[in-house]
């Protein structure tokens, strides 16, 4: 038996023994539970990322330690799991696989690339399993492009990874697909003006580091700036009335950086979380949610968020390092 052969043995049985012992580590505080809805395979797919989900499947994005640029022509994976963690099918996609959702109009899953630098996008119909790939044309911001958000044919992307301080650029951008190519268009400025939730007064924004987005249960487009830890907010998104809010975050009384951030779309179902560097997909559940209640991602935790004031509450501790989320409602 060749030794590699043998390590990778190895690592395969360590796995669960891993997984048994992060969760060791990680705590809940009443009245949530947590436990593992899956693990990486270490060697074939592993660093757990963006989740989606699509009539009872979860996808998973695992970034395999590709460069964020895509610069090591290496791949991504993204792993199909059923509602009990067991694998359907593995895709493979060109780069690092960073934004990851479902389009709720075509029920196609669209993958993001490179969020550092030249990005592609990769559309998966996951009833045949084709792929398509699309490539983007210089990026106004200099950087590559992290998540995305569906509103009917709209597509929101987020513009990572600015050049320029302070960030004149696009933030967010509209995308269009004309033949392999992804047109976009520019929906917010990082520099633009927004109103101060807590305090209700403008404030300049600085937008160094879009990164995640979602629509809200109100309609409302929301996204992460993860570095300058604060949520931005769109109301009428794109729309010659668009207006933008500014929800500073603290967690413990100081500023935290957060990653992903899902609302619960119904009173039953599980907040389901990756930790990318423990390895391990977590299922965070209660006896009911309230709809419409904001969960985040912080540093090493997963809290609830107060939309009115930015403050945070721990309800999962522990973890080595959240990012993606999902609500999964209970199957009806």
């Amino acid at each position: 038996m060749k030794v590699q052969h043998l390590a990778r043995i190895i690592l395969l049985c360590a796995l669960p023994l891993m997984a048994l012992l992060a969760n060791g580590q990680v705590t809940a505080s009443v009245p949530y539970t947590v436990s593992v809805f899956a693990t990486s395979v270490l060697g074939v797919y592993f660093q757990p990322d963006s989740i989606a989900t699509l009539d009872g499947h979860i996808f998973i994005g695992f970034g395999n330690n590709v460069a964020t640029n895509g610069s090591d022509g290496k791949s991504s994976t993204i792993v199909e799991y059923d509602r009990n963690g067991n694998v359907i099918t593995t895709y493979s996609v060109k780069g690092h696989n960073d934004g990851l959702k479902v389009d709720p109009r075509t029920q196609l899953l669209w993958a993001m690339q490179n969020e550092d630098g030249n990005p592609n996008l990769v559309i998966i119909d996951p009833t045949t399993r084709s792929q398509k790939v699309y490539t983007f044309g210089p990026t106004p911001h200099g950087g590559g492009y992290d998540d995305m958000a569906f509103n009917g044919r709209d597509v929101f992307i987020s513009a990572s990874n600015p050049a320029n301080n302070p960030n004149n650029a696009p933030a967010i951008v509209r995308a269009q697909i004309s033949g392999t190519m992804v047109n976009v268009s520019p929906v917010l400025l990082g520099t633009a003006t927004a109103i101060d939730i807590p305090t209700e007064t403008p404030v300049t924004l600085n937008l160094q580091d879009p990164d995640s987005m979602k629509f809200d249960p109100f309609g409302d487009l929301v996204l992460d700036s993860q570095a300058d830890a604060e949520l931005i907010i769109l109301h009428h998104p794109g729309a010659f009335d668009q207006t933008v809010y500014h929800l500073p975050l603290t967690l413990d009384g100081a500023s935290v950086q957060i990653d992903d951030t899902v609302y619960a779309t119904k009173s039953h179902g599980v907040l389901l979380v990756s930790d990318r560097d423990g390895e391990t997909i977590y299922s965070i559940s209660k006896d009911i949610f309230a709809p419409g209640s904001a969960y985040s991602a912080t540093p090493t935790s997963v809290g609830k968020l107060d939309l009115d004031t930015g403050v945070i509450t721990n309800a999962v501790t522990g973890m080595v390092s959240p990012h993606g989320m999902a609500f999964l409602a209970e199957k009806e």
